[in-house]
């Protein structure tokens, strides 16, 4: 029998006085029952209603029940697509904080909640022994206090994009048994790599539960990269190793508590700007059965249909407080209990869209949230700062205290090395921080994420060896997919044996890399990239779960590899290539100082920025006080270049071309005039 319980927490609890409380969000709903199943969740064994509404939230608390117990709900209100409302008690309904959850969709029609090929019409067909369902969790044991984790100072934050499944799948040294899972990620090899290679933090790609796209479950395909989420709370069983007296969030918080113990972050990529319901025609499987017009931006003329800002079929609407509370309750959970240092928001404009209209708000709702939550503020908060709605590029104009993903450097780096079709200018502005969007608020040249690769896109090795993207495999006729990539194959569209093609495209990787890993701002490498890793020339490989995205650990480059490492190696020895502060325009006599000077050693007039074909340039930090001073040679020009050296006594400790990439110690004496090889970079100390 259940009683009243109460309206707080939300979600499936174990009550102080006993048994679970069960609290649902569904101010329009008419009754909420609370439906029972055997331990496999194919059985409903018992239809409960909750007996009490407070505010909108029904609840109620069943003494008897435990962990373990598995339930999902069926919602009582209007069918009326008209006006929003897609009440159907026929559809079972998966719990929004459920933390962890049974079943796979599978694509079934069973599951749409208007009658197929008649979207005004309620379906009366059952789907409970199919629907995804929740089990009430036991407990995780206490994670380690926010104060007592790794701290990564900004300036020394190295971000490593991956994905938890692809990632080990066919690493040797992990067992079969724990390969492409959260386990498998915690191994000691694994780790190791990371720690090697000079990575802070690893940025994970969406781990929260997911249901394909019936589109690609037709063609035999599943979301790989997991950008369509259901179960926001419940750590993605596929990721799960599924060894006795483990769940899959107690093996996640393993994972998070490894990472920990070796002195680095872990960030997770959180998308709340839509959910795997998909848009008027998808399926029913949690959010839109409990409160459709709650929980989902409508179109103001037609409330049968929903805003699309996300190109996904849906937006969720954080707008509404209740939305809010889900998401914020949510990030906490994956902070407090889960392990997790921050979060990597997906499109996040969408989050800071106000109706009407869909506006972007810098003080949205969400953002203030986040600001003043005592968890949450503390915590490293990355933006994907655009969508595909009105004015939804938003490079910049995040909150300060957030990083934002810098796409405008990816494309100057590749346009400058690949194609010298931009200049120095603009090169030197992407190389300093990019101020011009940054540097307002008191924002700091660590707000700008550099990338010159990730998931979405080609990888680097495939940005040199491809002209064209090759997406066949994702059954989209290649139509799926950026098409301006700029990028180079270097006179052979895919792989070849030809050896000056393949030089020419180490060269530029190398060249890429260093580029990346010197700059100031937050760098971010793509998982891979260090190892050579194709996909084929696949450039969004979002539905490939096989060899064209798991990396190939066998047949790595370990020159490439070794040449990451000791690029982050320089780095970090180099305190003036990550400051944490913007260098003056117009420094004082005394002052630290950014130079950019001619390959003549002059500085740079307005006529060296401005010359047309002139792609080199060398850059001088000098800060008083040091004991090193840093010099930055760019040649991105066709042929060698002279350089007129600074004066002083200046040791090579960086070169990317193959001659002296491998220099190390003191590095090697550079002569007053230096000749410098085209498509190269060099850094010297002196």
């Amino acid at each position: 029998m259940l009683m009243a319980g109460r309206p707080y927490p939300l979600g499936a609890t174990l009550a102080e006085e006993g048994g679970v409380n069960f609290a649902l969000v569904a101010p329009h709903a008419e009754a909420v029952e609370l439906c029972l199943f055997d331990p496999s969740g194919r059985h409903e064994q018992q239809r409960l209603r909750l007996p009490a509404c407070t505010n909108g939230c029904w609840h109620g608390r069943l003494p008897s029940a435990g962990p373990g117990l598995v339930y999902g709900y069926r919602v009582h209100g209007p069918w009326a697509p008209h006006l929003g409302q897609r009440f159907n008690p026929a559809k079972l309904l998966l719990d929004p904080y459920a933390r962890e959850v049974l079943g796979e969709y599978a694509g079934e029609d069973l599951f749409l909640a208007h009658v197929p090929g008649h979207p005004a019409q309620r379906d009366t067909r059952d789907n409970a022994a199919i629907a995804l369902k929740a089990r009430v969790a036991a407990p995780l044991p206490p994670a380690s206090a926010l104060d007592s984790r790794p701290r990564i100072a900004a300036g020394e934050r190295v971000l490593y994009e991956l994905h938890v499944g692809g990632h080990t799948q066919l690493h040797p040294a992990v067992p079969g048994e724990l390969r492409g899972t959260y386990a498998g990620l915690a191994q000691a090899p694994v780790l190791d790599h990371l720690q090697r290679l000079g990575i802070t933090t690893l940025s994970l790609m969406p781990v929260q539960h997911r249901a394909d796209e019936e589109r690609l479950l037709k063609l035999g395909l599943r979301n790989y990269w997991g950008y369509s989420p259901i179960g926001w709370f419940a750590p993605e069983a596929r990721y799960w190793s599924g060894r006795p007296r483990t769940t899959p969030a107690l093996e996640f918080r393993q994972l998070t508590d490894a990472v920990h113990a070796r002195g680095m972050e872990v960030v997770v990529d959180m998308v709340f700007n839509h959910s795997a319901e998909t848009d008027e025609l998808g399926p029913t499987l949690s959010l839109r059965g409990i409160d459709n017009a709650l929980y989902y931006h409508l179109r103001e003329s037609d409330p049968a249909l929903y805003e699309n800002w996300t190109g996904c079929g849906n937006c969720l609407k954080l707008s509404e407080p209740r939305v809010l509370q889900l998401v914020m309750d949510c990030l906490r959970h994956w902070v407090l209990e889960l392990g997790v240092d921050g979060f990597r928001f997906d499109l996040a404009p969408v989050l800071a869209r106000r109706p009407p209209g869909g506006e972007f708000d810098a003080h949205a709702p969400f953002l203030a949230a986040i600001a003043q939550d005592p968890v949450l503020a503390r915590c490293l908060l990355i933006a994907e700062p655009w969508d595909i709605g009105p004015g939804g590029y938003r490079l910049g104009e995040f909150p300060p205290g957030w990083l934002e993903w810098n796409d405008r450097f990816r494309d100057t780096q590749r346009a400058f090395w690949l194609h010298r079709s931009t200049g120095l200018g603009d090169f030197a502005h992407r190389l300093a921080g990019s101020s011009e969007e940054f540097r307002a608020h008191g924002r700091a040249p660590t707000a700008s994420v550099n990338f010159i690769t990730a998931h979405d896109g080609f990888t680097l090795r495939d940005l040199v060896s491809y002209n064209e993207r090759h997406n066949l495999a994702n059954g989209e006729h290649n139509r799926d997919g950026h098409s301006h990539n700029l990028s180079r194959n270097c006179g052979v569209e895919g792989d070849t044996d030809d050896a000056a093609v393949l030089a020419e495209r180490a060269r530029l990787s190398r060249v890429l890399l260093a580029a990346l890993l010197l700059s100031q701002g937050t760098p971010m490498l793509l998982a891979g990239d260090e190892l050579g890793h194709s996909q084929r020339g696949n450039n969004n490989a979002y539905c490939q779960d096989n060899d064209i995205t798991w990396l190939d650990w066998v047949r790595a480059d370990a020159d490439l590899t070794a040449f990451v490492a000791r690029v982050l190696a320089l780095r970090r020895e180099a305190a003036p290539l990550r400051s944490n502060h913007w260098w003056p325009a117009q420094p004082q006599p005394g002052q630290a100082a950014l130079r950019w000077l001619t390959p003549e050693g002059q500085p740079m007039a307005t006529a060296d920025w401005e010359a047309p074909g002139r792609h080199a340039m060398a850059i001088l930090f000098e800060s008083p006080g040091m004991a090193q001073q840093w010099l930055v040679l760019v040649n991105a020009q066709q042929s060698a270049v002279r350089f007129t050296i600074p004066p002083g006594r200046w040791q090579l400790r960086l070169a990317t071309e193959a001659r002296a990439h491998g220099a190390g110690g003191a590095g090697l004496p550079l002569a007053h005039v230096q000749d410098m090889p085209p498509t190269s970079l060099w850094v010297a100390s002196g």
